[in-house]
C-alpha cells in the first residue's frame, strides 16, 4: 500500500477493508474530518492543497519509516485536495498488524509525521467570508512558484 493525494471523495470503508490479511489480528484506522468550528471562529469549508511529488515521496521515508519501528503488516494514507464540506473525510490513514499495539502506535506515528513533515496547505474558509491559511508559514502558492 501506498500514499497519495486525491481530489476525489475518500472511502474509508473501502480502504480498510484493502488492509485485511490472514495474519493480522488489528486494524487501526484514523479519519481526519472537515469541521465546522477553529480557534472560536465558524468554518464553512477548508481547501487543501499539496506539491505532490514532494509530498509522495515524503510519505515514503515516513512509511518506511514506520515499517522499521513497528511490526505492521499493512497500510496505507490518503489526503484530500481541493475544497471540502464540512463533514467531508480530509485525510485517512490505516494500518494493519498482528497486534493492537503496533497498529496503534504506527497509525499515530503516521499522521503525526505526514501533519509535521509534508507539504500539504489548509486554508480554512470562514461564516464571515474571510479565509486564511492555517499553520503555515507560506501559502502553497507561493511555496510551488519557490520550488
Amino acid at each position: 500500500m501506498h500514499f497519495r493525494i486525491s481530489s476525489e471523495p475518500i472511502d474509508p470503508r473501502a480502504l480498510q477493508a484493502a488492509l485485511a490479511a490472514d495474519q493480522a489480528g488489528a486494524c487501526v484506522c484514523f479519519e481526519g474530518w472537515v469541521r465546522d468550528h477553529n480557534d472560536g471562529s465558524a468554518v464553512t469549508a477548508l481547501e487543501y492543497e499539496a506539491h505532490e511529488v514532494v509530498a509522495v515521496k515524503e510519505v515514503d521515508k515516513i512509511i518506511a519509516e514506520a515499517r522499521q519501528r513497528f511490526d505492521i503488516i499493512e497500510l496505507d494514507c490518503v489526503h484530500r485536495v481541493g475544497k471540502l464540506a464540512i463533514g467531508e473525510c480530509a485525510v485517512w490513514v490505516g494500518v494493519s498488524a498482528a497486534h493492537r499495539g503496533a497498529a496503534f502506535d504506527a497509525c499515530r506515528y503516521l499522521i503525526d509525521e505526514i501533519k509535521q513533515r509534508v507539504p500539504i496547505w489548509k486554508k480554512e474558509h470562514y461564516r464571515d467570508g474571510v479565509s486564511g491559511w492555517v499553520n503555515c508559514a507560506k501559502p502553497a502558492a507561493a511555496a510551488k512558484a519557490t520550488g
